[in-house]
């Protein structure tokens, strides 16, 4: 076979306008929106569930920190990247899930990559919710294991693929809140059968940490697995804890086997000394008002009520994310940035983003939003709707 010619430099990457032509066609194109430091838009789109990324208590002691440890972590956390505040940090986040262990990461992504490839391998099966995170998706692909990505939320899904492996080794992967409808997992019941097929239960607990649970203490811990010797929860620091990380929570031999082998763990660089320290800072005000979780939840309930009272086609949230469904990728985009020209900012979930291949507009409640802050939204949201978005 005769080698293709020689491209010129300049057309190296040709083929990639051809691909962003495909997306503009399928409205599926992308840009980033830099937000100014004081928006006038109301965040409905943003994680901050508690209202503490801006909190005072949280934001000062990370300015703190940065003075007192420097900007960045200098290194990977086995080099010279963990600090006192990264050990501290671990511990109480230990202690407030109820589990042995904690390992901090310096995002929920690497945290879930992580996790994911150091408790599979070549000897496991992996038996993954079809809806998980990207992040889920991608460590099950790094894993060298047998994956099945099963029907969403449909244990009897997980039972078969579990009793039809035919590795020894099994690990079960789901989301406790899934990220773009907002629904909880049957945590109970899929760990049962894992129990009755010998596998292991890991849950990224992103969007329940904070949220659901005695004091915020999460889904897993309210579904009373928090302590169980063969269920490993993964949770990011950026959304109800306001500042920025992620972490793997669990048995204590499982902790150690990250350390050891986890490479989204051993060759990443360490969290920021200033963002372990807000998260703290954060857990010490979420144990101090443990009230601040209902009223994230109550919010969401009542904003999702009156939008489909409305007529939306609207999710019922369990958790503070809500999913209100667009006709298409296009409509979705447009209806956002209709919002934001009147003050609200929704964040719009499009393919390759949502699972199921249905755009749709996605809110997240806070738990500094008030009572006229959900009406306005509400007002607005419907009356920029799509006419066929009923």
């Amino acid at each position: 076979m005769n080698a293709s010619p020689a491209l010129p430099p300049d057309n190296v990457f040709d083929w990639l306008d051809g691909e962003a032509g495909k997306r503009a066609e399928a409205g599926l194109t992308r840009r980033l929106r830099p937000r100014p430091a004081q928006p006038d838009e109301l965040d409905l789109a943003g994680n901050d569930y508690l209202g503490l990324a801006r909190d005072k208590r949280v934001a000062g002691a990370a300015a703190a920190a940065a003075l007192r440890w420097g900007a960045g972590a200098t290194g990977s956390r086995l080099v010279t990247g963990t600090t006192e505040l990264h050990a501290e940090l671990e511990h109480e986040l230990a202690r407030f899930c109820g589990a042995q262990a904690a390992l901090v990461f310096s995002s929920g992504f690497a945290a879930n990559l992580g996790a994911v490839t150091a408790l599979s391998g070549s000897e496991s099966a992996i038996v993954s919710d079809k809806y998980v995170h990207a992040s889920l998706i991608e460590g099950c692909r790094l894993s060298r294991a047998d994956v099945a990505a099963v029907a969403h939320s449909t244990p009897d899904a997980v039972r078969h693929a579990l009793a039809t492996r035919r590795k020894p080794r099994a690990l079960v992967v789901t989301e406790s809140i899934f990220s773009v409808d907002g629904d909880l997992a049957p945590l109970a019941e899929l760990a049962g059968i894992c129990r009755e097929h010998s596998a292991a239960l890991l849950v990224d607990d992103a969007h329940g940490l904070g949220v659901l649970g005695e004091g915020g203490r999460g889904a897993v811990h309210a579904a009373g697995l928090s302590a169980a010797p063969d269920v490993v929860t993964t949770c990011t620091l950026s959304k109800a804890l306001g500042a920025q990380g992620g972490a793997v929570i669990g048995p204590r031999r499982v902790i150690r086997h990250l350390v050891e082998t986890a490479r989204s763990f051993i060759f990443d660089t360490a969290l920021a000394p200033a963002s372990a320290a807000a998260a703290l800072a954060a857990l010490g005000v979420l144990k101090s008002e443990p009230d601040l979780p209902a009223k994230a939840t109550d919010n969401a309930a009542n904003l999702a009520m009156q939008l489909k009272a409305a007529g939306l086609s609207v999710t019922l949230p369990e958790a503070a994310v809500i999913s209100v469904r667009a006709p298409s990728p296009e409509t979705a985009v447009g209806w956002a940035e209709s919002c934001a020209e009147q003050g609200i900012r929704v964040a719009c979930f499009r393919p390759p983003s949502v699972p199921d291949g249905i755009s749709r507009l996605r809110l997240t409640a806070r738990a500094d939003l008030t009572e006229s802050d959900v009406d306005r939204a509400v007002k607005v949201i419907t009356t920029t709707a799509p006419r066929d978005a009923t």
